[in-house]
């Protein structure tokens, strides 16, 4: 048989072209996984989301411009637990399964309506709050209070509650707004729409929140660079937060 063999040119092509589709394939797999020292993925809530982290993001995008950061927003705690899934913004006791959590900062939650509402139920008092319409939020995390716990709380006698039901925490917020009714309103999320007169607080009631928001991430796992930049700016972010309690 008649063998065939590459000449030196031909061996010169074969070496550049084979590194070349080397280098390629290396440039598919890293544009697949990304790089990790870039990139960090956070969970929360779509309230958390929405409300005070979107809000604030512009200052991490001016601090950190070569920072990706991919945003998981699910009241599913269960979608916490993806693979992808670095850091995690809970609300909660401070205890959950292979975690580690560091306090962000606590919260005072009271009855909040729109200025309309209220002025029709200016003889409402804590007690009656039971009888009026009452806004509820059926979250999948059991740990949200919800008005059920808040009457427990407070010590207010109260049957089966009634009113209408949103998945989503702003949507009841916006049909606070719209003076359909009473929510739960969480400080931290609301004082803002407070500030601007979109909501009034309608009674004296307010207690503190039973649990607290949590930043949590794998204690198994090492974070990311860019995780740990993320870590720290919410730190930072947190301590401004708790220095604005009281403020409107």
């Amino acid at each position: 048989s008649v063998g065939v063999s590459l000449t030196s040119a031909g061996e010169d092509l074969y070496a550049v072209l084979s590194n070349s589709f080397s280098r390629a394939s290396e440039v598919v797999r890293t544009i697949k996984r990304g790089d990790r020292s870039k990139n960090v993925t956070i969970a929360c809530t779509d309230a958390f989301a929405t409300i005070w982290l979107i809000p604030r993001m512009a200052d991490f995008w001016a601090r950190f411009p070569d920072i990706v950061v991919d945003h998981l927003i699910s009241d599913n705690p269960r979608d916490y637990r993806r693979a992808e899934v670095e850091l995690r913004v809970r609300y909660g006791l401070g205890s959950w399964a292979d975690e580690t959590a560091e306090l962000l900062f606590d919260d005072t939650i009271y009855p909040v309506c729109g200025p309309g509402f209220a002025a029709q139920h200016r003889d409402a008092t804590t007690e009656t709050l039971p009888e009026l319409p009452l806004l509820h939020v059926d979250w999948a995390d059991p740990e949200w209070a919800d008005w059920d716990e808040v009457f427990r709380r407070a010590q207010i006698p109260h049957g089966p509650n009634r009113g209408r039901r949103f998945s989503r925490f702003a949507v009841a917020i916006q049909a606070a707004q719209a003076d359909q009714g009473i929510a739960v309103g969480w400080h931290r999320l609301v004082r803002h729409l407070l500030r601007e007169g979109k909501l009034v607080r309608l009674t004296g009631l307010e207690i503190p929140a039973p649990g607290g928001y949590y930043l949590t991430w794998n204690e198994r796992r090492t974070l990311s660079p860019a995780a740990q930049s993320l870590r720290t700016w919410l730190r930072e972010m947190a301590e401004q937060e708790r220095q604005q309690i009281g403020a409107f």
